[in-house]
């Protein structure tokens, strides 16, 4: 456990988690020990999490001056612990009371900041304060959970004055989006864990003026990240939004099903949203109402390319087709729901992944751009020229199924072991439709307007024929072979960037 030396000698703790770039992740409660963070539900795959215990708690030592366990003077301690890791600057995290913490760093030591994610944050201090209709808006979502009663004529105690360790402990359920074991043991946890003193003292008395703060914040060129719980009181997701507007690049994501603990009710969506955003190669965008990763390549003036992957892929899949088209051509390649750092709502079918590709294009402003898809990418490429013909420029279908009713059926698939980069549950839903396809998918393709590639691989579990057939159907395409397996464009990426090429791409 290592320990440095704060700016008043006090002696502070903090703990290692995983490798890689350092994370510096400030707890909250107010301060509560770092050890509830655990490992923000598998962040510490992707970065080296930094867990400060502040002053007072876990580890660390109680200093000697109990006023510096004022939340402005707490600043100091993560500026020391910045210094003492070697960072000139820091990625920064800051859950719940700690994420005002996070802020009022970012705004006195802007130089020293390279990204601010803030989990479910409090935002009194910073001129939005929660309100009791906040909490009371947000608990009504709980209505259908047998416990509600009990947690909402408890919130309505506190609400008015009277609150005792009882009300306090019948409200936990509302700060998780599952009461379940874990949830309840982590609450459980709680009151040990945090340094009541010292909570006492974190805000200042005398309520403080946040135009200054708001204003530096105004002025943060660095990104921002505000990532809100569904269920959360405080802050509610409208009340999360108007934080990220603040800053000048800000966004903002909020977590289905989840509340004031996201990466315990859904690690998989915590890590991910996280991730992408941390990730500086890896931008977001809400498309639809689903989040959407994405990677770019290429001059932003360059006429546009979008990669749509295939199933069980994601973005990176397309990186050396990617770079080769980038000297000539803006190149984006998305993650679909489901895939990759987006979202994993659960829900799929090739409509769903249409949509998809039509929010992205349209989010984008990406009128106009040639469409690469392999396999299910090609499915919803064909299915969004066959809806918005004029949205398309060019198309490439490479080995995508022509959806005929598989004979025999695909029987049901089996799982493999381990942890997986997709949500399993498409490999149901697409079966499905693969197995009995809605036949206006084939009896449309003669709406496609745009210039067509279709791309087989002569060597592909895919039935060339009706790939050549397919071709056949749509006014303006022609179909191309090439000697590669299902994934063409790994498996012969000179040959089809050569068939690209004779196409008037690349």
């Amino acid at each position: 456990m290592p320990i440095f030396s704060t700016y008043d000698e006090t002696q502070l703790a903090y703990h290692l988690r995983g490798e890689g770039e350092p994370l510096i992740c400030l707890p909250g409660g107010p301060m509560r020990a770092s050890r509830y963070l655990g490992d923000l539900g598998g962040l510490s795959r992707v970065r080296q999490l930094v867990l400060l215990d502040l002053r007072g708690t876990g580890d660390s030592a109680a200093p000697e001056d109990t006023s510096t366990y004022r939340i402005d003077r707490l600043v100091e301690d993560v500026e020391a612990l910045r210094a003492h890791l070697g960072l000139d600057r820091a990625d920064l995290l800051g859950h719940s009371a700690s994420g005002e913490l996070a802020a009022l760093y970012a705004a006195r030591y802007p130089q020293r900041v390279r990204s601010l994610t803030l989990v479910t944050p409090a935002t009194g201090t910073l001129g939005l304060p929660a309100t009791d209709q906040d909490r009371k808006d947000a608990a009504a979502l709980r209505a259908h959970e047998p416990w509600y009663p009990e947690a909402a004529a408890a919130l309505a105690e506190i609400q008015a004055g009277r609150a005792t360790p009882g009300t306090w402990a019948a409200i936990r359920p509302l700060t998780y989006g599952r009461w379940d074991a874990a949830a309840q043991a982590h609450a459980a946890d709680s009151p040990g864990q945090k340094n009541a003193l010292a909570a006492s003292l974190y805000y200042p008395e005398a309520e403080p003026d946040a135009r200054p703060v708001v204003a530096a914040l105004r002025e943060l060129r660095v990104p921002v990240l505000v990532l809100a719980g569904e269920y959360d009181g405080g802050p509610t997701p409208d009340r999360a939004a108007e934080l990220a507007a603040l800053f000048p690049a800000g966004e903002f994501a909020v977590q289905r099903g989840a509340g004031h603990f996201p990466w315990m009710d859904d690690p998989g969506a915590f890590v991910r949203t996280v991730t992408a955003f941390l990730d500086p190669a890896v931008s977001s965008v809400q498309a639809g109402g689903i989040r959407l990763a994405y990677r770019t390549w290429g001059d932003p003036a360059a006429p546009p390319v979008v990669l749509a992957h295939g199933r069980g892929g994601s973005g990176p899949d397309w990186t050396g087709i990617a770079e080769a088209l980038a000297a000539r051509h803006r190149v984006y390649a998305l993650d679909f729901r489901g895939h990759g750092l987006s979202d994993w709502p659960g829900r799929y079918s090739f409509e769903f992944f249409r949509d998809d590709l039509h929010a992205f294009m349209e989010a984008r402003n990406l009128a106009g751009a040639t469409v690469i898809g392999h396999s299910m990418g090609g499915v919803a490429a064909l299915l969004l020229a066959e809806r918005e013909p004029a949205l398309i420029g060019r198309l490439v279908v490479e080995d995508a199924p022509v959806l005929l009713p598989l004979d025999p059926p695909r029987p049901p698939a089996e799982r493999p072991e381990g942890e997986l980069g997709f949500d399993w549950q498409v490999v149901p839903s697409v079966d499905a439709q693969l197995n009995t396809p809605d036949p206006a998918v084939r009896e449309d393709l003669g709406k496609i307007t745009a210039p067509t590639l279709v791309v087989g691989g002569t060597r592909s579990h895919i039935d060339q024929e009706q790939l050549a057939w397919m071709a056949g159907q749509i006014p303006a395409a022609r179909f191309v072979p090439v000697d590669a397996g299902h994934l063409v464009h790994d498996g012969n990426p000179e040959e089809f960037l050569a068939a690209l090429r004779s196409f008037g791409i690349g």
